[in-house]
C-alpha cells in the first residue's frame, strides 16, 4: 500500500499499536529500517528484530499510544521523503496499574516505498532535573 502523506503513515502506526496488529506495524518498516525503540537500550536494524520488539511490547495489558497533536512537526527532505517529530504517550498496565510514558519521536518516511518508515527513534521524555 502506498500512503498519500507522512501523517497517514503515523496514523497507521498508532492504529496498529493500539489494536495489537503487529503485522500492520511491522509492514510499515522498510527492509533496511533502523529502530531506536522507547523501551529497549538496543538499536534494532533487521525486520525480525523490529517484529520481535513490537511483539514483546504488544504483550502489555491495555497498550495504547496517544499522539499529542499540537506537538507534531513535519519537515520535507525532498521528493516524497519526510521527517515527522513530536510527542506521543504510551499507556499500559504494570502490576495492574495503568501507567503513562510520554515519549519523543522522530520518524523518517519515504512515501515512494511500499514500506515507508526508514528510521524511527523514540525515547521517554526525561524528567526535569530541577
Amino acid at each position: 500500500m502506498r500512503y498519500p502523506n507522512a501523517e497517514e503513515v503515523l496514523s497507521e502506526w498508532i492504529s496498529g499499536i493500539c489494536t495489537g496488529e503487529i503485522d500492520k506495524v511491522e509492514q510499515l518498516y522498510h527492509e533496511q529500517a533502523v529502530l531506536i525503540p522507547t523501551f529497549s537500550p538496543h538499536t534494532v536494524s533487521t525486520p525480525d528484530g523490529i517484529r520481535n520488539y513490537f511483539e514483546q511490547l504488544a504483550t502489555r495489558d491495555n497498550l495504547r499510544v496517544r499522539l499529542y497533536e499540537k506537538s507534531l512537526k513535519k519537515q520535507p527532505l525532498g521528493g516524497k521523503a519526510w521527517i515527522l517529530g513530536g510527542i506521543y504517550a504510551f499507556e499500559f498496565e504494570v502490576d495492574q496499574m495503568l501507567l503513562t510514558f510520554p515519549s519523543r519521536f522522530t520518524f523518517a518516511v519515504n512515501l515512494e516505498h511500499e514500506r515507508p518508515i526508514i528510521h524511527h527513534h523514540s525515547s521517554q521524555v526525561p524528567r526535569n532535573l530541577s
